[in-house]
């Protein structure tokens, strides 16, 4: 991520060819989300995770007629990211605040073939980099399984010792103010426990769907929230 920002690529579609670039921005300002599964490779080769499984993924939307400071009073609005995105979030507390670094709780939820209920901790970081451009950098450091959820014996599993579905997460924002509206990039890469083979050709299929549903709900819910933000006078309060 730093040598993209060192080659001039802030956006990860700055990265490729033009006519496709082209294109892709072409759809996004139209209103398309652009979402892609990454692979990172190390000299040519995938990365082996011993009984672990990363799953990659970025999204980009485009938001018209909003501003970088309306956005970022949404991602940085850590108390009501419950509201903001809900179900995905059911419960949001802001831990702590020292500048532009954060520590948040956030209670994950996702149904699919299971419920599955997450206690989560994370660190996250805010950089202004122009008066155009600015990311959000946020960091697991801490996530429980909920056995049990709104059960009266409701409670956490061992962490590290449960069923695997999430053991890390780290999302990355990327914001860009320009042709009449923001750009914005979410890109996540999380951790879960590998899936066994005998099974893998069920399940693969339903945990890319959920990653692909994860970040266009992130997407259109930012986007949502943003657009309904006034800022009259354009000062930036970051």
């Amino acid at each position: 991520m730093e040598s993209d920002l060192r080659d001039g690529h802030f956006l990860y579609l700055d990265s490729v060819p033009d006519q496709a670039r082209q294109k892709a921005l072409l759809q996004i300002r139209q209103g398309t989300l652009y979402i892609e599964q990454l692979h990172t490779l190390e000299d040519g080769l995938p990365i082996r995770i011993p009984s672990g499984m990363i799953h990659h993924w970025i999204g980009i939307a485009f938001l018209p007629q909003v501003s970088l400071n309306q956005t970022l009073d949404v991602l940085l609005d850590y108390r009501r990211e419950e509201e903001i995105y809900k179900p995905d979030i059911r419960k949001s507390r802001l831990l702590a605040r020292d500048a532009g670094k954060s520590r948040l709780y956030l209670q994950l939820y996702k149904k699919s073939m299971v419920t599955v209920v997450l206690n989560a901790e994370f660190d996250a970081d805010f950089h202004r980099l122009s008066k155009s451009r600015a990311e959000t950098i946020s960091i697991s450091s801490r996530i429980a399984e909920v056995q049990n959820p709104g059960e009266p014996d409701e409670h956490e599993l061992p962490v590290g010792d449960d069923h695997g579905y999430l053991w890390r997460l780290n999302t990355y924002w990327r914001l860009e103010e320009k042709d009449g509206g923001v750009y914005i990039q979410v890109e996540s890469v999380a951790l879960s426990r590998r899936i066994p083979p005998v099974i893998a050709w069920f399940i693969a299929p339903t945990i890319r769907r959920l990653s692909y549903d994860v970040i266009a709900n992130l997407l259109n819910q930012t986007r949502n929230a943003a657009s309904t933000l006034n800022d009259p006078s354009g000062e930036s309060q970051h």
